[in-house]
């Protein structure tokens, strides 16, 4: 029976593998919803029954109908959500938007951005007129803010950081950040893939230009499911270099010229991948009932539990103290990390090792109280039984 003094707990239920597993790696792939095999199904049985027909019964629809399931957790309205393949080519196809040619020519990140972003942008950059800035992090685990403004200055085009660093779950200041940058005439494109789903995003408060992430992680929605947030006045000034024909006002007249759509629609790329929305659309509807504010307090309350108890332990914590500055993950190394990990998962306590920052642990809403205490729990009787060293040796893929 769910804990009746957490009523987040109802939607345990909604997640098969919590019946089996302590699953405590959400900031990787959150848990399927049970429904998703039904929304499958609808797709498997709409291209059977009506093969190519069914793009008219609303598959060419669905970017913009996922979209705006997803838009009440950023604090956005309808239609201003569309959905994409990746959040790489996502920010990418902002960086192109850009005119790099008229005195400002710089796009400024960290040095604890999401290394396929940076990939990205590092590599485009150059091709389009513009210089990469990256503001270094002294510790490893935070970005002081005012270094951070420090480097946004009038030659600045694009600031495009992470809103939640992925290694320590370091939160930026948006709102500060889009105040500044707006000043300096910079326009902000955050990556918030580690905060959609955790803490509370408020797009028309800070006034972002963009924003990026996916369901895959915190909203619960599976691979393949990213989105892209423009902001009304965004879409009016850009159009992305880096587009497909489903950005055409007119996408099945094929002409030979582009005319971008307007508003959101211009966002969007080619041919959408149709069964990745199919599983994408019911975990970011469960996490609007369940509200983000509550699951936001029920995230600090955990997380400051797992510091606690690393604390108690000595481990080192590669994840910020001060909860107002700390996402949903914390991360501890402890001795032989990567094979204690593996151990765990063997154990069905399922997280994640990320070299340099440890174990990662990522309770979310549907996690009980006791759940946090057993990952813990077992950690020390993995140390003091050696039963790491059944995996002495084994370097599997991270994931």
């Amino acid at each position: 029976m769910p804990d009746v003094t957490d009523p987040l707990l109802r939607f345990r239920d909604e997640f098969p593998i919590l019946a089996r597993s302590t699953y405590m790696v959400s900031n990787s792939l959150g848990a399927m919803p049970r429904t998703v095999p039904e929304r499958l199904a609808e797709y498997t049985e709409a291209w059977a029954t009506w093969g190519v027909r069914a793009w008219a019964r609303g598959w060419w629809e669905m970017p913009l109908t996922v979209g705006d399931a997803v838009a009440p957790l950023l604090g956005a309205a309808g239609h201003e959500v569309a959905m994409a393949p990746t959040v790489t080519l996502a920010q990418s196809a902002i960086l192109t938007a850009l005119d790099f040619t008229k005195g400002r020519d710089t796009v400024v990140m960290t040095q604890l951005d999401f290394p396929s972003v940076r990939y990205a942008i590092e590599a485009l950059a150059p091709k389009l007129g513009a210089r990469v800035v990256v503001v270094p992090s002294d510790d490893g685990i935070s970005i002081d803010q005012q270094r951070l403004h420090a480097a946004i200055d009038e030659r600045t085009a694009l600031v495009c950081v992470s809103h939640v660093l992925f290694r320590s779950a370091y939160i930026i200041d948006a709102d500060a950040l889009c105040a500044h940058a707006h000043a300096m005439g910079a326009v902000v494109s955050l990556d918030a893939y580690h905060s959609v789903g955790v803490i509370p995003v408020d797009v028309k408060r800070s006034g972002v230009d963009f924003l990026t992430g996916g369901v895959l992680k915190w909203l619960c929605g599976g691979p393949g499911g990213c989105f892209v947030y423009a902001s009304p006045a965004a879409s009016e000034r850009f159009a992305p270099a880096l587009t497909g024909w489903q950005a055409h006002q007119r996408p099945f007249a094929f002409e030979e010229q582009m005319a971008y759509a307007p508003g959101i629609t211009r966002w969007l790329g080619g041919t959408p991948v149709v069964p990745a929305l199919h599983a994408a659309i019911d975990g970011p509807r469960i996490l609007a009932e369940a509200g983000m504010q509550a699951i936001r307090e029920k995230s600090v309350r955990q997380t400051a539990q797992l510091v606690a108890l690393a604390d108690a332990r000595g481990y080192k914590l590669s994840a910020p103290r001060d909860p107002a500055r700390r996402g949903g993950t914390i991360a501890f190394d402890v001795p032989h990390g990567a094979e204690v990990a593996q151990a765990l998962l063997a154990r069905d306590v399922v997280i994640d090792y990320r070299p340099g920052a440890g174990i990662r642990v990522a309770p979310h809403f549907y996690t009980t109280d006791d759940e946090v205490t057993r990952v813990v729990a077992e950690i020390d009787d993995i140390l003091h039984t050696e039963a790491w060293r059944a995996f002495e040796g084994n370097r599997p893929r991270v994931t």
